[in-house]
C-alpha cells in the first residue's frame, strides 16, 4: 500500500508521527494536533506530493513535511499560526462605527406626575 493511502487510514495524530518515524513531545501534540496535521497537508499541497512519485520519495517528503509542520507549533502557538479560519477571522480589524453624540444622549420625557420639586418633597 502506498504511503499516502496508509496516511489516509490513520485517525490519531500520534499515528502519523509513528507511521513516519517523527519524534514528538506529547505536550505539544496535545495542544496543536489538528493544526499540525492541517499544516502538513498545506505543505504537501504546496510541494505537489502525489502518489505518482515513488514510495520512498513520498515517504521521505511526508516525514520532512510533518517534522516541519510540528516545528512550526513547537516555536509558536495555534492562534499565532492561524491555521484555521476561526483564528484568521479573530484578528480581522473591526469595522469602525461612528456614533454621534446626539445618539448617546438620552432625553427623558416628562411624565404626568413630574414636577420641579426635589424627590424628598414629593409624596
Amino acid at each position: 500500500m502506498h504511503v499516502l493511502q496508509e496516511l489516509r487510514r490513520l485517525s490519531a495524530a500520534e499515528e502519523f508521527f509513528e507511521q513516519l518515524g517523527v519524534p514528538y513531545d506529547p505536550a505539544v501534540l496535545n495542544v496543536a494536533r489538528l493544526h499540525i496535521l492541517r499544516r502538513m497537508r498545506s505543505y504537501l499541497d504546496e510541494q505537489g506530493v502525489s502518489a505518482d512519485l515513488d514510495e520512498a520519495t513520498v515517504r521521505e517528503q511526508c516525514r520532512v513535511l510533518l517534522s516541519r509542520a510540528y516545528e512550526d507549533f513547537v516555536v509558536s502557538t495555534p492562534i499565532a499560526e492561524r491555521s484555521f479560519k476561526v483564528h484568521r477571522d479573530a484578528i480581522r480589524e473591526p469595522r469602525q462605527t461612528i456614533v454621534g453624540l446626539e445618539d448617546l444622549t438620552i432625553v427623558a420625557e416628562p411624565t404626568e406626575d413630574s414636577t420641579n420639586q426635589p424627590m424628598s418633597a414629593k409624596k
